[in-house]
């Protein structure tokens, strides 16, 4: 699955030269971010975490601003016709902007990762060796219509040391926009740079162009978003990238599961919230349970307003349960549904299991259910994901529920980070060699 991601991108964003005014105009916000960047690198942990709390408080302070910057948001989505899943995505209520700032709060009482050292020794001639975290500088963040990403990245580059520029979709401009006044605002307020935190606001494609191709002034780009969207920059930025990845996620209920768990497990993975890239999208049943379990499960998700794409022998017991279904096309079980739909499939053994997890996954986050110690083994063993679950949700990948406080992503790649990414993967490292006038014979 991971190399089809790298197909020509359906964005138009290669087929005509950039602007340079647009070209211009970024590098200049990406000089001044340089230059905030080299003053939050030398900020202490009680400095970066008395800004936080004040955009905490600011962000408290600014909820009838946001919530109607953000209906304006919800308008012209509703206008465009935009899906329901999408619209949860970019909604902010009062409770959505106060759980954002309490996790503002939460990021500003995490460890401070700059500083520490990853391993050091004193070597045999005298010399003290370390390896320390220091701020990779300026992060830049491509994302689509998802407000909180805006909060979440600025202040978990804020915490590490990094300045932010941020290119949010044109969905939630006005919350984009709205949001990242506030932050600015708090920061200046603090007597710390307001360019920190900068948002590029229109000039289309060509801006995300620009940004994720400032190498030099830039220092790591993190797309964050759909298919289309990731594997566009991955394929064209010149700034390193760490690929955030879609999640086309199973859920394997095994020859040996607690059928009761197993029921729990695929309704919240599927129903708790079906619009985000940690639900599941595919269920897979082996043969010996089918029977049992699929009766409970397909009237469970029917009920729930869950439409399934059902595969070879799943018809039958779909029609019993009285849900909603369809046949399974080819491409079904290669789709991240991001709504209240549901591929099924019957599989005859584990190992046939974990090849359609292979040929189908995406690499986020993969669940099994089994009572067999060997077949929970073998499953994490065998299955190439950021994330796999034993017996529990899919929806627990995330960097809030495994303790980080606020995520700015969940990577799918191998290299420097992989699953939820929070503070210490914003964060690169140094060596440091301290010597007593040491010269090499």
């Amino acid at each position: 699955m991971p190399p089809a991601r790298l197909t020509r991108s359906a964005y138009p964003w290669r087929m005509a030269e950039l602007d340079p005014a647009v070209v211009a105009h970024v590098a200049d916000l990406a000089r001044a971010a340089k230059g905030a960047s080299r003053r939050l690198a030398l900020l202490t942990r009680a400095d970066k975490d008395a800004a936080l709390l004040a955009i905490a408080d600011a962000l408290d302070g600014a909820i009838p601003v946001v919530v109607a910057a953000n209906a304006e948001d919800l308008d012209r989505g509703r206008e465009r016709g935009m899906a329901a899943g999408l619209l949860d995505r970019l909604m902010l209520d009062e409770a959505r902007i106060r759980a954002i700032a309490a996790a503002v709060r939460e990021v500003a009482a995490l460890p401070d990762p700059v500083g520490e050292v990853v391993r050091g020794s004193t070597l045999a001639n005298g010399l003290q060796v370390r390896q320390v975290r220091v701020p990779m500088g300026v992060v830049g963040m491509i994302y689509e219509a998802r407000p909180n990403v805006t909060v979440d990245a600025a202040t978990l580059g804020i915490k590490s040391g990094n300045a932010v520029i941020l290119r949010g979709g044109s969905a939630a401009e006005s919350s984009n926009r709205a949001l990242v006044g506030v932050i600015r605002e708090a920061l200046a307020a603090r007597g710390l740079p307001a360019e920190a935190v900068t948002l590029l606001d229109g000039d289309g494609h060509d801006a995300a162009r620009a940004l994720m191709t400032a190498r030099g002034l830039v220092d790591l780009v993190i797309p964050r978003g759909g298919a289309d969207l990731i594997r566009t920059v991955v394929m064209e930025s010149t700034v390193p990238v760490i690929e955030t990845g879609i999640g086309i996620n199973h859920v394997y209920v095994d020859a040996s599961a607690d059928l009761d768990k197993a029921l729990a497990i695929v309704m919240n993975s599927k129903t708790h919230r079906p619009s985000v890239c940690n639900a599941a999208e595919t269920l897979l049943v082996h043969e010996s349970v089918a029977a049992d379990f699929l009766p409970k499960a397909l009237a469970g998700l029917g009920g729930a307003g869950v439409l399934l794409h059902v595969g070879p022998g799943v018809e039958e017991y779909a029609v019993a349960a009285g849900a909603a279904y369809e046949r399974a096309s080819e491409t079904d079980f290669d789709t991240e549904w991001h709504r209240l739909e549901m591929s099924v499939r019957i599989v005859p053994t584990l190992a046939e299991a974990l090849e359609h997890i292979h040929q189908h996954g995406s690499m986020h986050t993969e669940v099994i259910v089994t009572e067999s110690r060997s077949a929970a083994r073998r499953f994490v063993a065998e299955v190439d994901a950021a994330a796999v679950m034993v017996n529990a949700s899919s929806r627990f990948t995330d960097g809030g529920q495994f303790g980080m406080g606020a995520e700015i992503g969940i990577s799918t790649q191998k290299l420097h980070a992989r699953g939820p990414m929070a503070l210490p993967e914003l964060t690169t490292t140094k060596w440091v060699v301290e010597g007593d006038g040491h010269v090499r014979s």
